[in-house]
Parts: C-alpha cells; sequence; structure tokens
C-alpha cells in the first residue's frame, strides 16, 4: 500500500522504507521550537532530566512572543529564562524584541522551516508549516525538551483525509474561509489526529498565505497535522529563503485515506465562526445583526503581508465606526516594516485603529485586548473558547480580514462586499 506525504515524510525521519496508519515510531527532527510561554516550562524539564546541551544549536527555535515586549513581571521571568537558556546554549534562532515576530508567521519567513521537514513546536498551532510540504505537529513542552536534548520525537503515525479541492475563490474570499468553512462542515473533532492533504487542481490558486492560514488551523478540526502537496507556489516562496535545502514528498497514487471530501473554492463565501467553537459557522451575511466592540487584525492565522494589504484596501479613506476598538498586528517585525514603507499604518491610524508590535497578544486573552464582560469581538484569529480573549461572559467571532475590517467600518459584522466602493 503506498504512503501519504505525512507517512513518506515520517518514514525518511525514521529511517524506514515505509510506515502506515497507527504504527509508533522514533523520528530525527529538523526544527524544535518553543515560545516564552512554553520554552521555561520546557527548559525546566530539560534541566530536571540532566541534560546538558542541545543536540544542535541551529535546530532549535526560540521565539519571545505572546507577552513581548513583556506586559508584567511574570512575563519577565519568562522571558529571561528563555534568553539565559539560548544564551547559555549558543541557540541560533533566538528572536526577541527587535527581531521577533508571531512564531508561525517568523519561522516561514525567516527560511527556518522548510519543505520536507519533520517539526515539532511547544505550541498547537506550529501545523502552520505544513502549508511548505513540511511534517509540522505542537507537543507538549516536556516532549519539547527531550526534542531539544536528543534531536528525536515519538510519533504515532496518522492517518488521512484528502480534501480535493477544485475552483478558485471569489475577490472577497482567502484562505481562512476555506479553513472555517472545513472546520464548519467536520467539525472540531472531524480530523481527530489525523493528516489533512490539501490536493487537487484549486489548490494552485491559493496564494502561500492563504496555505499557511488553513494549515494553521488544522488543529481546529483536531488534526494532527495539515500539509499542501510542493509545487511552483512553494518553491517560489522557498526559493532564497531556506536555509536548507527542500526535500520534495508526493503522494503515492495508491496512498490509503480515510475519506475525501470535495470541496469547490468558488463556492466557498465569507464565513464567520460563531462563539464559543470554531465549528460553529455561518455565512458573514447572515449576522449583520451582532454588534461589535472591537475589531483584532493580526495572529499567527491571519497577520501576513496579505492580510494587511486587504485591512488596508478595505479601511483607507474611511473611518472606524464609533465605539469600535480596533487592533491591528502585523505579524513580524518585516511585515510591519513594509506596512510602514507603503503608507499602511499611517492609514490604519487615518481611520481610527492602533497598530501593535508583533505580539500574539489578545489571541489567548493574554494583553493589547482584553475583553470585558458583555463585549463581543471579531477577530482573524484562530480560537473563539469561552474566555479566550478574555472575560468568560465576552463573545469572540472568527473571521477572515476582508470581513473582521468591513465590520470595523460599520459596528456589527458585515460582509465584505456590503462595504466596498
Amino acid at each position: 500500500m503506498g504512503m501519504t506525504m505525512t507517512q513518506k515524510i515520517l518514514a525518511a525521519h525514521a529511517g524506514l522504507d515505509s510506515v502506515e496508519a497507527g504504527q509508533l515510531i522514533s523520528a530525527k527532527l529538523d526544527i524544535v521550537l518553543g515560545n516564552d510561554i512554553t520554552t521555561p516550562v520546557a527548559v525546566n524539564e530539560f534541566n530536571k532530566a540532566g541534560f546538558t546541551e542541545v543536540f544542535d544549536k541551529d535546530r532549535v527555535a526560540i521565539v519571545l512572543d505572546h507577552f513581548v515586549p513583556n506586559k508584567d513581571i511574570k512575563a519577565a521571568e519568562q522571558s529571561k529564562t528563555c534568553r539565559d537558556f539560548a544564551c547559555t546554549h549558543c541557540v541560533s534562532h533566538f528572536y526577541d524584541v527587535g527581531k521577533m515576530g508571531i512564531e508561525h508567521a517568523l519561522l516561514p519567513e525567516q527560511g527556518v522551516v522548510t519543505a520536507g521537514d519533520c517539526i515539532i513546536g511547544a505550541d498547537s498551532h506550529t501545523c502552520t508549516y505544513g502549508a511548505l510540504g513540511a511534517f509540522s505537529t505542537g507537543v507538549g513542552s516536556t516532549d519539547m525538551a527531550a526534542g531539544m536534548a536528543t534531536g528525536t520525537a515519538w510519533f504515532k503515525v496518522p492517518s488521512a483525509i484528502r480534501f480535493n479541492l477544485t475552483g478558485k475563490l471569489s475577490a472577497d474570499c482567502s484562505g481562512k474561509d476555506v479553513i472555517l468553512t472545513i472546520i464548519g462542515m467536520i467539525g472540531v473533532d472531524g480530523a481527530l489526529y489525523k493528516s489533512m492533504e490539501f490536493v487537487g487542481k484549486g489548490v494552485h490558486t491559493l496564494s502561500m498565505d492563504d496555505r499557511l492560514c488553513i494549515c494553521n488551523m488544522a488543529i481546529e478540526a483536531g488534526a494532527k497535522n495539515g500539509i499542501f502537496p510542493v509545487d511552483d507556489v512553494t518553491l517560489a516562496y522557498l526559493d532564497g529563503r531556506s536555509e536548507r535545502m527542500p526535500v520534495v514528498y508526493e503522494a503515492d497514487a495508491d496512498a490509503l485515506y480515510e475519506q475525501q471530501i470535495d470541496i469547490d473554492l468558488s463556492q466557498i463565501v465569507p464565513t464567520v465562526s460563531c462563539p464559543h467553537l470554531p465549528e460553529n459557522t455561518r455565512p458573514a451575511a447572515e449576522l449583520g445583526g451582532v454588534k461589535i466592540d472591537q475589531v483584532v487584525i493580526g495572529s499567527c492565522t491571519n497577520g501576513r503581508m496579505e492580510d494587511m494589504e486587504i485591512a488596508y484596501q478595505t479601511l483607507r479613506g474611511k473611518k472606524i465606526a464609533d465605539g469600535v476598538r480596533c487592533i491591528i498586528i502585523p505579524a513580524t517585525m518585516k511585515i510591519y516594516k513594509e506596512c510602514v514603507e507603503k503608507g499602511y499604518v499611517s492609514a490604519f491610524i487615518d481611520a481610527g485603529a492602533v497598530v501593535s508590535t508583533p505580539t500574539c497578544g489578545p489571541c489567548l486573552g493574554g494583553y493589547m485586548g482584553i475583553l470585558a464582560a458583555g463585549e463581543v469581538c471579531i477577530a482573524t484569529t484562530n480560537r473563539n473558547f469561552v474566555g479566550r480573549m478574555g472575560h468568560v461572559d465576552s463573545k469572540v467571532y472568527l473571521a477572515s480580514p476582508a470581513t473582521a475590517a468591513a465590520s470595523a467600518l460599520t459596528g456589527y459584522i458585515t460582509a465584505p462586499q456590503e462595504v466596498q466602493s
């Protein structure tokens, strides 16, 4: 029996000719990732286990992004632990204030991850890098500690669901609408511990930013990972960027999938996930009566350059509705700088928004946009659980940058086409 893309990558990193779903393996790692919340826990476990050095200083990445610049003393202490560890072990991929960005936007941008890699990260949205044709998945801090020390991790080989994409998205839609639609179809456990493999003629119509967004939210369907085939779009993105030569794996023609789900991209509409689960989706056009207090455009899901461009095209020359707080967070310093150079930041400020240094901040209810009781936010983030962005009596709606920006202008959840001039 043939293998899926994910199974081929895992087999290669386990030194095996083949693997099958359910098999337990030990695989070599290309990158081990942590952030300012999860790395201190991993450092503690690393030291408790008696480890004295990392397996490869160039294969460990530590990104300070959740509470950086530090919001309080506890955040400062966590960051100091990361700084001390990175310095002690000469970690080359250490990203602090001035260099940092939101980890899952930063690592692809900097070429730290590439096609064919096997990657673990102590953050659930590590599955983002499947957009590059890599196997990447989130793990706990203990597994991160073991990975940093040994350069290996154990996995149960996942089975797979094949998502056959056809057609092309309308101008109002993006990758966020695709993945919200899919999660609405299959549910938050619809791909539990499975690989979500995206294939078909529609793939080439999706930008790299679309693909990164789609894979980022694979975990919201319970998936072990999401993955796209490596095509000309992927190779163009990786060219001159990747630290290592990309390795391209293709699924076998007789690879075994648990099911195939056909998605016609031309039928996707602007979609919103309502409180309090990502699977609770409805077309944005049906939610016009929902009044909002806050808009957040950013995060590891939607803080990339295309997202900033969409926000700019929607907001320039207009004014954000009275009573609405609009927070825009470019995902990396490079993206932030490009927004400054292109005049996007000035346009955002003129519209009445605030622009933040790169941070996860409000996404996890950390800082830079905490909600009070009864407040409603529409955000381009990835989770809308009870209390996710603040008070347990607040509500978060998930949407694309186009829908979020349109809603900022009206003060109500608004489909993008309703504000286009």
